[in-house]
């Protein structure tokens, strides 16, 4: 039987200091084991990390964040790009977090250091495929990311 694990101040600061350290600026960390059905996991982010525009395509694969510790801005896009919504994520603020339904392109950046994301969404894991990345969005490490991701972060100065 697997033992509790707490999401306490000890894993926010291992987290934020892996995704310090993590060229993509960002590090997991999974609360579930990959066979079970619903996948649950922590994510240290740091405001250098590209969360590129995407969605999950499967019906099951409805997905709900919730900012542990310090700020996201999220943005909700139509199919053609266009910007639909953007919120500001923030532990302890207005607005945590978002349930987003199966089909939604949604996008986040950064806005503290050392944000911790909760990220929860039906197994198995699947990397995002074709028909779920954003085609108006550039690739993480496609020519084009720099102006792009200084474009989403725009939208929340």
């Amino acid at each position: 039987m697997r033992q509790p694990a707490f999401l306490d101040q000890s894993l926010f600061a291992g987290l934020a200091a892996q995704a310090a350290a993590n060229p993509r600026g960002r590090q997991h960390h999974n609360l579930h084991d990959m066979a079970e059905p619903c996948h649950r996991m922590a994510v240290g982010l740091q405001p250098d990390t590209y969360i590129a525009p995407h969605r999950h395509l499967g019906e099951d694969k409805a997905e709900t964040l919730i900012v542990l510790k310090g700020r996201l801005g999220l943005l909700l896009f139509a199919d053609d790009g266009a910007l639909l919504d953007q919120r500001v994520l923030q532990a302890g603020g207005d607005c945590l977090g978002v349930d987003l339904a199966p089909g939604t392109y949604h996008g986040l950046v950064v806005l503290e250091p050392d944000s911790i994301l909760f990220e929860c969404k039906a197994g198995p894991y699947r990397p995002v495929g074709e028909g779920e990345h954003a085609h108006w969005a550039p690739r993480e490490g496609e020519p084009g990311v720099p102006d792009y991701q200084a474009w989403m972060r725009a939208q929340f100065d």
